[in-house]
């Protein structure tokens, strides 16, 4: 040992590890043998490690496993790996062993010294023991699989909800604000009908209600905890009592419902949750991204686009055009959409490699979920605030584009019929005049039922224009 290194043990033999790490021999392993991508976990991640092995010793305590002063020796160093305190002794690389063994072991030797440190022992001492007691009663293919899962549904339900929520209310906001605005609608990006612009933004605040109901119908699977299964999901060397007990710390811990897994040979042998829960969230990215793209267009301008909505100016949009605004935080939401539809392949496609009894894929899997969810959550309340939020309508812009456009024919079907209509329109566009124009130049309405039959703001319910 020397001043900058001491010597840690383990199967192996001796590691030289950096004296003021908590971590030990197996973790200092890991570093060597993976320099792969430089990123670690989440602190979402970490904080689950933190909370699995507390619920563990807290669950083998009651259940006379452990002695009542590791015991809580224990639960004091998991509390502060929970709160952040030692996010910077978890060092191993994303890409590692399959089955996360280096990261359950790095949060087992962080513990383990830093419990013995707080009875009054040494680091490195042993007198906890990384596996004989933090990881008492486990393995490491229950323990990462329970962390992907209580880090995911904490990440979906304390991050990603309430900022989905927040866009939904900054929509229903404009819903309401702009309901009164009638306006060009669009279809193949052609002229239709007239819409109101509330009912465009009525369709996109239901777009986000529905996308917080695809989450949550994924949750009671994430819910499901694989902790108790052990190697292979037989639970050997664990307490029959330890698994639901443990669960039940587990959900006191975080506020959420966790449960034992229904199945302990599915939950370690397959990560469909996780997959499913992706899924989920690569839908909500594909409707933000929608919604970007339909206020980006809406807003295109200022003079020749089609200037319907003026956008926040946000920041310059130029390093050479003096003036020019762009729609910076919608085009940082279809980004993450991008993002997130490349995590989902590496989520969908790594939940569908398990082989027999263990799927090897744990790491990147929980890397990808959480952040899919972070980037969402952090773009939904983006988008939501400063984008959304200072959204302003062109009344004028509005106004003049629907009146001018050629759909309005529509209105004329059951009035004067399709084939009348029709050239109604051509005419219309040719001579550039309005379909009410022509309608009324040509005899085949007058004056006042052209009022009635061409209320751009009456056809944006449902129903037969002069239909008496």
């Amino acid at each position: 040992m020397t001043d900058e290194h001491r010597t840690e043990r383990d199967s192996l033999g001796e590691m030289q590890v950096p004296a003021d790490a908590y971590w030990g021999a197996q973790t200092q392993r890991a570093v060597e043998n993976f320099p792969i991508s430089g990123i670690t976990f989440s602190r979402r991640f970490v904080r689950a490690l933190g909370v699995v092995k507390k619920a563990a010793a807290q669950a083998n305590a009651e259940l006379g496993n452990l002695e009542e002063e590791q015991a809580m020796a224990i639960v004091e160093a998991a509390d502060e790996v929970i709160a952040g305190d030692h996010d910077d002794q978890f060092p191993v690389d994303v890409f590692q062993t399959g089955s996360g063994t280096s990261s359950n072991m790095n949060a087992n030797e962080v513990i383990a010294n830093r419990a013995a440190e707080i009875l009054g022992h040494e680091i490195g001492s042993r007198e906890v023991h990384p596996n004989d007691h933090v990881n008492f009663g486990q393995s490491s293919n229950d323990v990462i699989p329970t962390a992907m899962h209580v880090s995911a549904l904490e990440a979906v339900e304390k991050d990603l909800i309430p900022a989905l929520e927040t866009l939904r209310d900054e929509l229903a906001a404009k819903e309401e604000e702009f309901d009164d605005i009638v306006k060009t609608g669009r279809t193949h990006l052609q002229d239709a009908t007239p819409v109101r612009l509330g009912q465009e933004f009525g369709g996109y605040r239901a777009q986000i209600e529905k996308g917080i109901e695809r989450v949550e119908h994924t949750t009671d699977h994430l819910a499901e905890l694989a902790l108790g299964g052990t190697a292979v999901g037989t639970g050997l060397n664990t307490d029959p009592e330890f698994p639901p007990l443990a669960a039940e710390y587990i959900a006191e811990e975080t506020g959420l419902p966790f449960r034992e897994a229904d199945n302990h040979f599915e939950a370690q042998a397959a990560h469909d949750a996780m997959s499913e829960g992706h899924g989920a969230l690569r839908t909500v990215a594909g409707s933000m991204n929608k919604i970007a793209n339909d206020l980006r267009l809406l807003a295109s301008g200022p003079r020749n686009g089609l200037c319907e909505i003026d956008q926040p100016e946000n920041q310059p949009g130029s390093s050479i055009m003096p003036g020019k605004i762009n729609p910076v935080v919608a085009e940082a939401v279809n980004q993450v959409h991008k993002q997130v539809v490349g995590n989902d392949a590496a989520v969908s496609s790594g939940a569908a490699e398990g082989q027999i009894d263990l799927n090897l894929y744990k790491p990147v899997l929980a890397h990808n979920f959480l952040e899919s969810t972070n980037m969402l959550a952090n773009s939904a309340e983006t988008f939501g605030e400063r984008f959304v939020a200072k959204l302003e309508a062109d009344r004028e812009t509005c106004e003049e584009q629907v009146e001018r456009s050629m759909a309005l024919a529509t209105a004329l079907n059951p009035a004067i019929g399709y084939d009348k209509a029709s050239k109604v329109a051509k005419q219309a566009l040719a001579e550039d005049k309005t379909v009410r124009e022509v309608a009324v130049e040509e005899g085949y309405l007058t004056e006042d039922e052209a009022d009635e039959v061409l209320d751009p703001m009456a056809m944006t319910d449902p129903g037969i224009l002069g239909d008496d």
